[in-house]
This record gives structure tokens, C-alpha cells and sequence, in this order.
């Protein structure tokens, strides 16, 4: 068994909570800026300051208490990403009570299940069209008292209801609450099976984000740091992060629609952000895509190995030569600064999570304009166990162990933790949780190593390792991502468990596929045309060559069947975190799958494939 802790930079006492994260901003920051809100979507940035904010929560928490809501109580949030879901999980968890978030995205069936399983007495949805998903299942939540509508003036009818009520009462509510105290149960996913509803504290959230504050200040402490949170807050990450710009000196945002996401950043200007890997991807094929042709296509080229290679020798003691340096500016001046000021023009840190970024993106950034700081983590985790800092990173890692936390990896591969930042358990389900856990150590069921830097690197997960009939085993992650990062593909399942060969099945991505038909001379083709065009076929190819590099030739994948539709979270392949539901894609294309390894065609459908 391998081991690599880090200590903590800040104890957590018992008597800590996320009231008090609040609280201790308040006394910080008095009437400086905390939030800024924003009430249309091109008007102007209001400022919040952290004392207008708590006198807004704890005006919205009087009003849930008059409406019965008691100390240890469930209350859900289903909407997007806006001011009034923060303004909600603060005001929740200064009545005593525990938020329960729900994806915007979620089916009445999912609704019934988080609803019921959390038995929640009170849920605050965004629209009416929410309220509809979830009156379709009400009779089955006897527990469930009232729908409120975020548009129908919740928050007024909140503040209202507490009008007549002693403020006194939610100050002792709010005073009561302690580290260990149960903060928000969080549904997994659930790319496979039924979502587990996760349990995290109040101490959870409180050691990781006051350690994040003391120990990654360049982010959290920075002068004018501010953030614009986009993801969706019904995620842990997010979560985190609105709580973690609390604990901290930064100023929160909130983008609720995604379209909207490059007209936002440009007039927040954020300093650092937190995102997924594909969105890094579209920002960078997006660039690329730009520059398609002729002079500004071999500009583009050329500044992007420059990036790549002024990254890689700022990890080398004598750093990047006059040369490099001269070529470096040069580049800023034709792109690097355009893409800066698309991220609205003050952004230098971002941190990526939920899937690897590959060193190729993490380098072009660096390089470029912004230093993607990759880390890992689980709902379970509270969000990250393990980043890389600012001066300690090491590319294609996810970092070393976050502070007060311990990573193992055990003989079988299987990476452990084990810190104040872990779940208490999964509701309801005493014995998953009993299995979740081995000698104290939490079972991620992810595959890692420890490097000689004892830098984390994750290989892939226990569950999805591909055994083929020759008997070799094959971590599906890194193919999959290294072929995602190509413009036209949007998503990779790697198959060929017990077959004699790797295989992949692949989806192309809509929206990227007219600009790489231009930038190739080729007419506008729809995704069924793309499928089976030659030249697309070829580009193809050569993306398998590349993601081949990575793995040995038992592991490389030898032939992909395109389909004709890609994986949303609107056909049920994906998840509202953008997971793939592998096991459902898998089922539901076994006969594209027996057809990739040579067996009778299945019935021709809309899902049909193109072999390649």
C-alpha cells in the first residue's frame, strides 16, 4: 500500500459551521462587496455587499421557519445556477436545516425519488414548469408540505412570512448548528443505477473551504479575486465553490445560462473559474476554429506550440530561453490576448475537474493566458481531495493529497481516502455504506498512482476496466479523453470487454462540424452525412493514431463504429454532470456492438452506425 497525506493548514472546532464561514466574511468585509447579482440577464452587475447578505438570509430563514420548517428539517432547491439558489443554501442552513439540491434538468420520476429518499418538507423551484414536474408526484410525498416558485416571487413571500417573527429565533437556530451537523444531501448522478443520496456536514464543507482559503490564496485572497460560477449548484463542485468564495476575500457571480456564458464573462471579468474539461476544449476549438484557414490558420498553429513549449520550460530549472520568450510575446499579441479578453480579460487561474484535461490543453493554457489548476474529487469528498497548487504542479497529475487529507493506493490499484472532508454516509443505506469503506479508508473505486512527487494520477475506474478475451486489461479513460479533445467528436465509449479487440464506439459533435467541414473544404454536413463521409472518416482515423500513442498495442483501439445521434442528457446518456451512463450506452447499442466485432447486423434503426 502505497501513502501520501498532507497536513491541515486550519483545525475546524467543533463549534464551526458554514454560519460561522458566513459570519466571520461579515466581520471581514462589512459592506465591501460579496456577491454581485444580477436581475436581467444584460443588465448590470449589481453589488451585494457581505452585510446586505446576511440580512438577507436571515430574513429568507425567518421566513422558513415561520412556514414550520424545524431545525434538522430537508428543504430541496431545484433551478439553475442564479443568486437566489445561494441566498436559499444560506438561509437553509441558518434555520438548522439541511438543503437538498435538485438538478433543473431532473425527470418527475428522479424528482420522487430525491424527494421522498431526503423526505423533504419543503421545495423551491426556479419556474412553473418545475412546479409541474413536481406536482406530478406529490400524492407519492406525503412529507412534502409546499412548492415554492422562484419567478412567482418566493423569495419576497419568504421574507414576508417572517415579518412577525423574533430574530432572535433563527440567531438561536443559526448559533446551534455544529461541525458535525448534517449540511446537504447530495444525489449522485447516477450513471449507473438508482442516485445514492451522499450526507455531508457542515465540518465537511467548513475544512475544506477554510483550508482552500488559507492555502491556495491566489485564488480565494487575491486582491479583487472574484469568480463567475456557471456550473450547475445542484453538483458538489459548485457547491464547494460557493462556499469556499465565503470562506475566503473573493467575490461570487452567478451565470445561469450557459449561452450567455461569453457575453457574462466579459462583463464580470472573473479572476479565477472552476470547469470541466470539455468546456476547456470548446474554448479551445472554438480558437482554432476561428483561425481556420490560410495565414491565421498557421498563426494559430504556430502559437499554440509556442504555449505548449513556454509551459513545459516553466518546469525546468532555467525556465524558457530568450528566444522562447521573444516568440511568446509575440504570440500574445496575435492571439493569446484575444483569448484572454473572450474570458473577460483578468482571468489567471481555473480549476478542472470531473474528467482529465490532458496535457496538451493544460500546457496550451498555461502557456497562453490562464493556469488550469486539475484536481480530483468525488461527491463523497465534499469535492477536491487531491489539486494542484500554484508553484506544485505537475501535468497530467490531479495533484498532490489536498491539505488534512490522506490518499492510498491500494495493492489492487484502488485509490483511498481518508480526512475530515469525507461523507458521513449514504441515506438510508447503512450497508452501502459499511461497503463504501475499508479499515477507515474510503473506497473511491477510481484507479490511480502516486508519483515521485506524490502528485495523484488517475488511470481510470474499477468498474469500467476492460478485461478483452485475450485477457488484458484497459483503463478506457485515457482513449476516451484523447479522443474527445478532437473538434468533431463529442463523445468516446470504449468497448471490448471479452471480445479480441479494443473497440470504440463514437459520437460527433453538431455544433463543431460545420467549422471543421469549412476549414477542410468541405460542404456543410449534418451529423448522419458526416458519419459516413470519407474525409471524416479519414480525420477519424487519424484521431484513433493519436489516442493510440498513449496505450500499448493490446490496449489500442482498432475499429470505431459513428453513430447517428450523440449522448445528451435529454436521450438519457448522459448525466447532468456530463458522465456518460456507459452501462445504459452499452445495453442499449449491444447490436452496434456485436456488429463492430463482426456479428449479424442488428435491425436497421435510427440508431444505426457507420463502421469505419
Amino acid at each position: 500500500m502505497t501513502l501520501a497525506t498532507s497536513p491541515a493548514l486550519v483545525e475546524v472546532p467543533e463549534g464551526t459551521s458554514i454560519n460561522t464561514i458566513l459570519a466571520d466574511r461579515v466581520a471581514r468585509s462589512g459592506d465591501e462587496a460579496l456577491i454581485e447579482r444580477r436581475d436581467a440577464p444584460d443588465g448590470p452587475w449589481i453589488k451585494v455587499s457581505a452585510s446586505q447578505f446576511e440580512d438577507e438570509v436571515l430574513a429568507v430563514a425567518r421566513g422558513l421557519v415561520a412556514r414550520g420548517i424545524k431545525a434538522g428539517d430537508r428543504v430541496a432547491i431545484m433551478s439553475r445556477t442564479r443568486y437566489e439558489w445561494t441566498l436559499l443554501d444560506f438561509a437553509i442552513w441558518a434555520a438548522g436545516a439541511g438543503a437538498v439540491p435538485v438538478y433543473e434538468t431532473s425527470s418527475a420520476e428522479q424528482v420522487q425519488w430525491i424527494l421522498s429518499d431526503s423526505d423533504v418538507r419543503l421545495i423551491v423551484v426556479e419556474t412553473a414548469a418545475h412546479a409541474e414536474t413536481v406536482k406530478q408526484v406529490r400524492s407519492a410525498l406525503p412529507s412534502l408540505e409546499d412548492i415554492l416558485v422562484l419567478d412567482e416571487d418566493a423569495v419576497l413571500d419568504l421574507r414576508k412570512a417572517g415579518t412577525n417573527l423574533s430574530a432572535g429565533i433563527v440567531a438561536e437556530r443559526r448559533d446551534a448548528v455544529r461541525r458535525d451537523d448534517l449540511a446537504t444531501v447530495i444525489y449522485t448522478s447516477g450513471s449507473t443505477g438508482r442516485p445514492k443520496g451522499v450526507e455531508l456536514t457542515h465540518g465537511n464543507f467548513a475544512h475544506l473551504t477554510m483550508n482552500a482559503a488559507v492555502g491556495i490564496p491566489e485564488l480565494l485572497r487575491a486582491e479583487n479575486a472574484r469568480t463567475l460560477l456557471f456550473l450547475p449548484l445542484a453538483h458538489v463542485f459548485a457547491r464547494f465553490v460557493e462556499v469556499a468564495t465565503i470562506a475566503g476575500q473573493a467575490v461570487l457571480g452567478h451565470a445561469p445560462d450557459i449561452k450567455n456564458l461569453v457575453a457574462d464573462l466579459g462583463t464580470f471579468r472573473p479572476t479565477y473559474l472552476l470547469a470541466v474539461p470539455r468546456v476547456f476544449e470548446k474554448v479551445y476549438n472554438s480558437a482554432e476554429q476561428k483561425a481556420s484557414s490560410g495565414l491565421k490558420a498557421k498563426i494559430f498553429a504556430w502559437s499554440a506550440r509556442v504555449a505548449e513549449d513556454y509551459s513545459r520550460a516553466l518546469d525546468v530549472p532555467a525556465g524558457p530561453g530568450g528566444a522562447l520568450k521573444v516568440q511568446h510575446a509575440i504570440a500574445d499579441r496575435l492571439v493569446y490576448s484575444k483569448l484572454k479578453a473572450t474570458m473577460g480579460g483578468q482571468l489567471s487561474w481555473a480549476v478542472s475537474g470531473g474528467a482529465p484535461l490532458g496535457d496538451r490543453l493544460g500546457h496550451f493554457f498555461r502557456g497562453a493566458c490562464v493556469t488550469i489548476l486539475e484536481g480530483y474529487g468525488l461527491t463523497e469528498t465534499t469535492a477536491p481531495t487531491s489539486v494542484n497548487l500554484p508553484g506544485k504542479i505537475v501535468m497530467g497529475s490531479v495533484g498532490p493529497a489536498f491539505f488534512g487529507t490522506d490518499v492510498s493506493i491500494a495493492d489492487d490499484g484502488e485509490v483511498l481516502l481518508r480526512g475530515p472532508h469525507i461523507f458521513r454516509g449514504y441515506r438510508n443505506q447503512p450497508e452501502l455504506t459499511r461497503e463504501a469503506f475499508v479499515d477507515g479508508w474510503f473506497r473511491t473505486g477510481d484507479i490511480g498512482r502516486l508519483d515521485e512527487h506524490n502528485h495523484l494520477h488517475i488511470t481510470g475506474r474499477k468498474k469500467e476496466i476492460i478485461v478483452t478475451a485475450g485477457g488484458k486489461n484497459v483503463a478506457p479513460a485515457v482513449l476516451e479523453d484523447r479522443m474527445r479533445a478532437h473538434p468533431i467528436v463529442s463523445q468516446v465509449v470504449v468497448v471490448g470487454d471479452q471480445r479480441p479487440f479494443i473497440g470504440a464506439l463514437v459520437t460527433l459533435d453538431a455544433e463543431m462540424l460545420p467549422g471543421w467541414c469549412a476549414a477542410n473544404g468541405l460542404p456543410k454536413l449534418s451529423v448522419s452525412e458526416a458519419r459516413v463521409h470519407e474525409r471524416v472518416l479519414a480525420e477519424l482515423d487519424k484521431v484513433v493514431a493519436q489516442a493510440n500513442e498513449a496505450v500499448s498495442k493490446a490496449e489500442s483501439i482498432r475499429k470505431i463504429m459513428v453513430l447517428d445521434l450523440d449522448f445528451t442528457e435529454a436521450n438519457g446518456y448522459l448525466t447532468p454532470s456530463i458522465k456518460v451512463k456507459r452501462s445504459k450506452v452499452i445495453a442499449d447499442f449491444a447490436g452496434t456492438i456485436d456488429a463492430l466485432y463482426g456479428a449479424p447486423a442488428p435491425a436497421a434503426s435510427s440508431q444505426a452506425a457507420a463502421t469505419r
